[in-house]
């Protein structure tokens, strides 16, 4: 069955970095996505994720961070994008932190 765009949203960023957020409402639930939703949140530039949160069928609830890929406890659209941005922030301030 066909899933639903709920929120799409794309932004470029003054430094380059795009910050990416879709979500879908499915159909039905499934075993990996029991909240029936299916989302995709990137935060990257020139080919490089940088943070990203998806629940891509066979995975489950994970982020990526950095590189990493860790599990990941959906709670609410709301807390999906509240962490998403917080990791963002997160790394750009890394990022300026590296730079001084």
């Amino acid at each position: 069955m066909k899933a639903t765009k709920l929120f799409h949203d794309k932004a470029t960023l003054s430094d380059g970095s795009i910050v990416e957020m879709t979500i879908w409402q499915l159909a039905t639930s499934e075993p990996d996505r029991p909240h029936g939703l299916k989302y995709s949140l990137y935060y990257g530039r020139a080919g490089e994720r940088l943070v990203g949160y998806d629940n891509e069928r066979g995975k489950g609830d994970h982020k990526h961070l950095m590189g990493r890929e860790l599990r990941y406890r959906f709670v609410s659209v709301e807390q999906l994008v509240a962490d998403f941005l917080a990791d963002i922030e997160g790394v750009r301030r890394d990022d300026v932190q590296r730079k001084e």
